[in-house]
């Protein structure tokens, strides 16, 4: 039975690394996959999946205005789509998300949705997420290691000084040299880690 599956974590997590083997084990066994990113994230070109350790692939970008719904069904109508894998998620509209949905429940195609659950100042990242955590069949976190050991659930921003920023824009492409995941407890003492203090310029 197909289901609409949300895979999530924090930032530097393996996430993209997950979704792009995924992709060749289904292409590999002749699956049809259609890959879908965000073009809010163009870090690597419009229309390109990267991974940190140097995967990637091509996808489809979205605009928040497209239809992926209809996407999908116009392709699955001429060559049968296996699955649908769906980068950075939470870039996406609410009504995307719905449409994700509609492929699971109305083409019987398998939706598997990677994404961040919650931005830096500590709430769910977008509408398109809490639209996804109210509508997904199946929850699976990637997990990742605060620098003090335990896991890491909170994405902490901070300045060129190493201190955290508590307001301000959420999203900062690029940025990543400003970001750093951790657990509960350093997100709210703003404690960036040792590893991540050595970097700052």
């Amino acid at each position: 039975m197909a289901k609409l599956h949300f895979l999530y974590s924090v930032m530097n997590a393996g996430k993209t690394t997950h979704l792009l083997q995924v992709r060749h084990n289904y292409i590999e066994n002749g699956g049809h996959v259609l890959l879908f990113t965000s073009l809010v994230d163009d870090r690597f070109g419009v229309g390109k999946v990267k991974s940190r350790i140097g995967l990637e692939a091509d996808a489809i970008p979205l605009m928040k205005n497209d239809d992926i719904g209809a996407i999908v069904a116009a392709e699955h109508a001429t060559n049968p789509v296996t699955v649908v894998l769906i980068d950075e998620v939470q870039f996406m509209e609410a009504d995307q998300v719905r449409q994700l949905a509609w492929i699971v429940d109305g083409l019987k195609i398998p939706v598997m949705a990677y994404g961040l659950k919650n931005n830096v100042y500590g709430v769910l990242f977008s509408d398109a997420i809490a639209v996804m955590m109210a509508l997904a069949d199946d929850f699976q976190e990637i997990k990742q290691l605060c620098h003090c050991g335990r896991k890491a659930t909170m994405i902490l921003k901070y300045d060129r000084n190493g201190e955290a920023v508590r307001s301000g824009e959420v999203v900062e492409i690029g940025g990543e040299g400003r970001y750093v995941s951790v657990c509960r407890p350093h997100w709210f003492d703003g404690e960036i880690g040792a590893a991540a203090r050595k970097l700052l310029v």
